[in-house]
């Protein structure tokens, strides 16, 4: 009966996660789209290599944003008969594509910078540039701000990922700002280009940096050690558990998967150990609220041994 409390808590977690992912993603897609605009419109005027890096931002933004939404869609989907552990790994696979969209805005970026390099240009119209990038801010914030207070409640890493990069825009935005501002008042045509190249290597840096996250979760990393060990914890902490063995935990998407084998007297009766790994879960299922929990009963002392197949002969 515990069990069955616990997974329905488990499932109505994932009902509240799914709207906020959802709206999040919305968010960020409308965010973006003004943002282009706004942007699109400072470059036109200014011709600034600066405005025109975060105009690429920008339109990465909304092509990840949108990847996002549809990744979303399917990891927050309810498992199914040809998906019995859900589709949580729909994020962690946006989460390559954004790292891809991100690596390849920086090569036209790199072309453009050497271009304004080669051939510097007086920027005009710098006030309305800045202009731009400070309304730009102003949205970015609401939008970073909401959308961590998502991930916290979500863990989610599609939602994260989005976070981080528009996290950046604010550093790359006042960036902007600063190379508007001081090319207007020093006349250095110089400093727009030489800072679109700094952009652009902040650009592969997130994009390396996206890219290690969804790989962590698509090649079934484990969780931290220090949530392995509080899992371990928790576990021993029933009075009635001997050991516990064999914890095994990955992660996909919102959802952590997590695995273990308990030790019992191997005198009790199936129905008290049955008891005790329903209450041990319970437990569990509050410290993880998002995690699918499987756990194995053992007679204490048993040694188990992992037998493998045998070698197939080569043919």
């Amino acid at each position: 009966m515990i069990g069955a409390v616990e997974r329905d808590a488990s499932t109505a977690a994932h009902d509240a996660a799914a709207p906020l992912m959802k709206r999040a993603t919305y968010a960020a897609v409308a965010v973006a789209a003004l943002l282009i605009a706004l942007k699109l419109f400072g470059w036109v005027l200014t011709g600034s290599v600066s405005v025109l890096s975060s105009l690429l931002d920008s339109l990465l933004d909304i092509a990840a944003s949108l990847v996002n939404l549809v990744a979303v869609h399917h990891a927050v989907t309810p498992a199914d008969r040809e998906h019995r552990f859900g589709h949580g790994k729909a994020e962690p696979l946006a989460g390559l594509g954004q790292s891809a969209f991100i690596a390849g805005s920086a090569v036209f970026l790199f072309i453009e910078v050497l271009h304004r390099v080669l051939n510097p240009v007086t920027i005009e119209n710098s006030r309305i540039g800045i202009g731009v990038m400070v309304f730009s801010i102003v949205v970015t914030i609401v939008l970073v701000r909401y959308q961590r207070y998502v991930v916290a409640q979500t863990d989610s890493l599609a939602i994260g990922a989005d976070e981080l990069h528009y996290r950046s825009d604010l550093a790359l935005n006042l960036g902007v700002i600063a190379t508007l501002a001081i090319g207007y008042l020093f006349r250095v045509p110089l400093l727009d280009p030489l800072f679109g190249g700094a952009v652009g290597l902040w650009i592969i840096y997130s994009a390396a940096k996206i890219a290690r996250l969804s790989l962590v979760q698509l090649m079934d990393r484990e969780l931290p050690d220090e949530e392995r060990a509080r899992v371990r914890a928790i576990a021993e902490g029933h009075p009635q558990v001997t050991a516990v063995h064999d914890i095994r935990t990955r992660v996909a998407g919102p959802t952590a998967f997590i695995q273990l084998h308990l030790e019992m007297d191997g005198g009790i009766s199936l129905l008290r150990a049955h008891e005790i790994s329903d209450a041990v879960e319970a437990q569990l299922q509050a410290a993880f609220p998002h995690a699918e929990i499987m756990i194995h009963e053992d007679p204490a002392g048993i040694e188990e041994r992992v037998v493998f197949p045998p070698r197939t002969a080569a043919r």
